[in-house]
């Protein structure tokens, strides 16, 4: 006869909990203590744990900014004011957000970024002989990630 293993209920220990969540990827300390704070564990608790994982450097919201800010413009997700209203959603002061973002703009350029994304996505596309509608598609969903739509009608302009 076979067992079945049964999963255990979540351990009700917040360093435990906070460990395992960071164990699967990299968190902001707004967020980590929001995700406690979900779990009903008290604000004193969650205090202690997110000052301890910011002493044994865990935690990191400088760090976590600049990952978040590299990774959204290298995968042409977000650029510019993108990154900075991503990144204070994810609990990251002014401030750090800005510098984050300089930090990516000195690896990669905006102008750079925009190149990739219509190389990889619309590689076919001819902004002189496509329709207002396809323009309008493609267009919107540039500025949707945060590219300005002077960049963006130089660049289509400028391919087609």
């Amino acid at each position: 006869m076979t067992r079945r293993r049964t999963r255990q209920t979540e351990p009700a220990d917040p360093w435990v909990l906070a460990l395992r969540m960071l164990n699967r990827r990299d968190y902001s300390c707004a967020e980590l203590a929001g995700r406690l704070a979900d779990r009903n564990i008290e604000a004193d608790r969650v205090e202690a744990v997110i000052k301890r994982c910011l002493d044994l450097g865990y935690l990191d919201d400088q760090r976590y900014a600049a990952q978040r800010a590299r990774s959204l413009m290298r995968q042409g997700r977000a650029v510019g004011r993108r990154i900075l209203l991503d990144l204070r959603r994810h609990g990251i002061d002014e401030a750090t957000a800005v510098q984050a973002l300089q930090q990516a703009r000195d690896e990669q350029s905006d102008s750079d970024v925009l190149d990739e994304l219509l190389e990889r996505r619309f590689s076919g596309f001819d902004y002189t002989a496509s329709t207002e509608k396809e323009r309008r598609r493609i267009i919107h969903y540039l500025q949707r990630r945060g590219f300005a739509l002077e960049c963006i009608l130089e660049k289509l302009t400028e391919k087609g």
